[in-house]
């Protein structure tokens, strides 16, 4: 993997601002040509760089009424165990992200459901004991102050 130039750099931060950038827009903003920023942009994706371009959306605008940060702490530290753990996660539609992290849990979900009920079920069916979990906390989110996927460069 080679290392970001400037121009990689450019590219992604307003890539990173507004995906849907035309790629004559981006060249001329960037100060080259359409060719190299199509080059790099592959090169990017290829690389694993890029690893994604998507649309964000907000979540009460499309009826996920309820945003939950899930505290999760599992029964056994098996490395079996827990990779069926995060494959079964990854099914659920509901769940926007998970991160294994350090300290008192092991993983951090968030979770948008449409409201109690269903986040009800999402814990009745992903947040169990047969699925090694031991417990877990949920902490509801009140108001969305800041969203931001974009890493500066």
């Amino acid at each position: 993997m080679h290392e970001l130039d400037r121009l990689d750099k450019q590219i992604l931060n307003i890539m990173q601002t507004d995906g849907t950038t035309p790629l004559k827009v981006l060249a001329e903003e960037v100060g080259s040509s359409v060719a190299t920023c199509q080059r790099r942009i592959q090169q990017m994706v290829d690389e694993g760089v890029i690893i994604k371009q998507v649309v964000m959306v907000n979540p009460d605008a499309v009826g996920r009424h309820l945003s939950v940060f899930v505290m999760i702490e599992m029964d056994k530290q098996n490395f079996a165990l827990q990779d069926e753990f995060v494959r079964r996660v990854n099914k659920e539609p509901d769940v926007m992200s998970c991160y294994e992290i350090s300290g008192d849990y092991d993983y951090m979900l968030l979770v948008h459901a449409r409201d109690m009920a269903d986040y009800h079920q999402f814990t009745r069916r992903v947040l169990t004991s047969e699925n090694n979990v031991r417990g877990f906390k949920s902490q509801f989110v009140m108001n969305f102050n800041k969203v931001e996927t974009k890493i500066t460069l």
